[in-house]
């Protein structure tokens, strides 16, 4: 790969995702990319909303220069929570790529139209997943350049 901006290690990963197995893989494909990253996991929407606008626990929290966020999950869906994060004018700016099993044209359709910067299908082989959280990697924390506000300070 040509990219030449080294990985900013103040940015923070938030993954919004419900299945632990699926929450163990994505830290082992991590892992096994080096990306070594501050990685928070909640699971469930409500929580993330919570994350994000640093609310009860998640006082002090860094803002993550980028949420990986599954569709379904309970309490609050994936869309759900793209719609209020997208709404509120201190959270829009944060990338936020969909990754997630469902391939379906609607709930892509749907996913961009509430403004998800990306819409990932989750690889179904191990080595293929790792290769995906390496690109996203790649892009979103070495090319790719977030506003000054977010970040851990």
């Amino acid at each position: 790969m040509l990219f030449t901006n080294k990985i900013q290690q103040n940015q923070a990963i938030l993954l919004v995702e419900d299945n632990p197995d699926d929450i163990l893989i994505t830290k082992r494909a991590l892992s096994k990319g080096k990306i070594s990253n501050a990685l928070y996991v909640v699971n469930n929407g409500e929580e993330a909303i919570r994350f994000l606008r640093k609310e009860g626990d998640y006082k002090g929290v860094c803002t993550p220069a980028l949420v990986l966020l599954d569709l379904n999950m309970p309490k609050m869906d994936g869309f759900q929570v793209l719609k209020e994060v997208k709404n509120d004018e201190n959270l829009r700016s944060i990338p936020i790529i969909v990754l997630t099993t469902s391939d379906r044209d609607r709930d892509i359709d749907d996913a961009y139209n509430l403004g998800c910067n990306s819409y990932i299908v989750k690889p179904v082989s191990f080595e293929n997943f790792i290769k995906t959280v390496i690109d996203i990697k790649d892009y979103w924390l070495c090319l790719s350049r977030v506003p000054v506000d977010i970040g851990c300070k």
